[in-house]
Parts: C-alpha cells; sequence; structure tokens
C-alpha cells in the first residue's frame, strides 16, 4: 500500500526540546540545592504542564520561593539553550528523501502553534510542512487523537494514506487511535520498552534512510 503524507510530532521528535525542557528545570531545582526527580517529570500525555511543574519547585522551596524570579530564569536559560538546537540527527535527511519521494509534510504536535512556528522558522524550515495540527487549536492534548485528526483534514488524505512519527508513548497512541502508522523515535529519556504499539522502532532517525523505514512500516 502506498501513502501520500508523512505526519511529525514536534517536541522530542523534529527538535529534542524534551531534553532542553529536562535541563533548564534541573537547572532550576539546582539553583536552590535541590533535585529535580527525573523518573517523574515528564508526563504521559501532551498540552501544557508547567504550572504543575512551578507548583512542584514550590512546595519543594518552601515559604521563600519565588516564582516572578524563578520564571525570569528559566525563560532566559530556555532561550539560551533553545538558540542552539536545530533539528534531530536524521531528520534533515528524511525530510529532503520526503520531497525526493513526492510526500506531503505535516506536524501534529500538542504544543501551541506560535511554539512550533518560532523553531521551525529560527533554522529555516517551516516551509518544509505544508500544514501544522497545533495543541491550541484542538479540544484535547494527546494521547486523544485530535491533532492527528485535524492534520489529515488539513491535508485531505486518508489516515491509512499517512504515516506518523513520534518520540513518546502517548503520541503513538495518539497516532494509533486516528488510524495512522507509526514510526517511534523515543526522546532519549523515554523507556523504549513502552513503545509496543509502534509499527517501527528506531534509536535514531539517523538509523535508516526513510524509504527503508517506510517499508519496514508496510506503507511502500
Amino acid at each position: 500500500m502506498g501513502i501520500d503524507a508523512l505526519v511529525f510530532d514536534f517536541d522530542g521528535l523534529l527538535m529534542d526540546t524534551e531534553t532542553t525542557s529536562l535541563r533548564v528545570w534541573q537547572y532550576l531545582w539546582r539553583y536552590h540545592g535541590l533535585e529535580l526527580d527525573v523518573a517523574t517529570f515528564f508526563a504521559p500525555h501532551g498540552g501544557d504542564v508547567i504550572a504543575e511543574r512551578y507548583a512542584a519547585l514550590a512546595a519543594a522551596v518552601g515559604p521563600g520561593y519565588d516564582q516572578a524570579a524563578s520564571h525570569a530564569r528559566r525563560l532566559a536559560y530556555r532561550d539560551e539553550l533553545h538558540a542552539a538546537l536545530e533539528l534531530a540527527d536524521g531528520i534533515p535527511a528524511w525530510l529532503d528523501e520526503a520531497r525526493e519521494l513526492g510526500l506531503r509534510l505535516a506536524v501534529a504536535s500538542s504544543s501551541p502553534r506560535s511554539w512550533i512556528e518560532d523553531h521551525l522558522s529560527r533554522i529555516d524550515f517551516l516551509d518544509r510542512f505544508e500544514f501544522l495540527a497545533c495543541g491550541d487549536e484542538v479540544a484535547a492534548a494527546k494521547p486523544a487523537p485530535d491533532v492527528y485528526l485535524l492534520a489529515l483534514d488539513r491535508l485531505g488524505v486518508a489516515a491509512n494514506r499517512a504515516v506518523a512519527f513520534e518520540d513518546t508513548v502517548h503520541g503513538v497512541a495518539a497516532a494509533r487511535a486516528a488510524g495512522l502508522r507509526c514510526v517511534a523515535v523515543p526522546h532519549p529519556n523515554a523507556d523504549a520498552a513502552l513503545f509496543t504499539a509502534a509499527d517501527v522502532l528506531l534509536t535514531s532517525a539517523a538509523d535508516e534512510p526513510l524509504a527503508s523505514v517506510l517499508t519496514t512500516a508496510g506503507a511502500r
């Protein structure tokens, strides 16, 4: 069976903002002489968890915690890290190969449109994607299928004519719930053993050429 489109997650898949987020919050906790619990850091869903993270830090620091100062510190360090962030290893080659294969490209992310556009514009890759489907445009974040259904609707492509690419278990669940086959490339802090619902599991987008990955996924 052939396909017409590829739909990519953003955070942790196209760009490893998952690792930079972890580093930023570790920095904030260490500023107060504390250590962040990495095992509970990554949420089992998409969407905004910033308020919960500030609440956890405030509870750990105690009455002297100044969230406004912490917020300013977080944004400054986050922006410093993001200024040097590029597409994940292997992704540029996949995007080039997708263009050669005549495949259409979209993004389906629980993050807001401004976040995705800002990152992709900075590295001059925004125009490589025909459509964005974003978390601030749908009712529910992943693992709900909403952003994938929106991406398919904008592409005008049936689910069996597209393949999703994800880095989290809840992202894979969202893609599968929308009817797409899914290639998983877990971000560095994800447990690869949990990605049992993925059609293909890779350690990096640099592992194999795109055509080979799509063949393994049963899409070519």
